[in-house]
């Protein structure tokens, strides 16, 4: 196996035991996409024709407000996957933009792969069921912060869950994330470095 297939196999791994053959075959269902830093992977009226798995690099996945403001609903990183699972399984448009932050490789699995691969090898249903139930935990946790946390509470759990992230990220992207103005997060940022 190639050492650039490690990382998503890993990944897998975690939650399924997959013999070498099968290792194989889920890498041959997969498609090597780059994206350079500012390119788009995704944009609104999409329809999402891949879930994604980060290799290397950094994207964020946010939409846009009727003034054109943008929202960031997460930044991903290596061994992490996105991409719009709700477009991806009903082929309605997105809502979302997904953008490299970083010159970013990921790999893609295309909507008939991924049935085929359900076909193939069934244990896969189980990987992605878990996938996808983290990801809807992660997102109520999220939702939850944004209602009962003060934006310096938000800001330092975001600092604290994802020290990986927080310093490859601008401030302006992060003032996006934690749904405040770049100028309270710069604020913000200075008061907790001071304590």
């Amino acid at each position: 196996m190639e050492h650039s297939h490690q990382l998503i196999i890993d990944n897998v791994s975690r939650f399924i035991d997959l013999t070498e053959l099968e290792k194989q075959k889920y890498i041959s269902l997969l498609t090597d996409i780059k994206v350079k830093k500012k390119g788009f992977l995704m944009q609104a009226g999409d329809i999402a024709t891949y879930e994604y798995f980060i290799k290397k690099g950094c994207l964020k996945v946010y939409t846009l407000d009727e003034g054109g403001a943008p929202h960031i609903s997460m930044f991903a990183v290596e061994d992490y996957w996105t991409g719009d699972m709700a477009s991806f399984m009903t082929k309605e448009p997105t809502r979302y933009f997904i953008k490299a932050t970083e010159d970013s490789e990921l790999l893609g699995i295309s909507r008939a792969n991924y049935d085929l691969l359900f076909q193939e090898i069934p244990k896969f249903e189980r990987f992605y069921r878990i996938l996808y139930q983290r990801s809807l935990i992660s997102y109520i946790r999220r939702s939850n912060h944004g209602i009962s946390l003060t934006a310096e509470e938000r800001y330092i759990a975001f600092k604290t869950k994802y020290p990986n992230i927080i310093n490859r990220v601008t401030q302006k992207d992060l003032a996006a994330y934690i749904g405040i103005t770049p100028e309270f997060m710069s604020k913000i940022i200075s008061k907790v470095n001071r304590i």
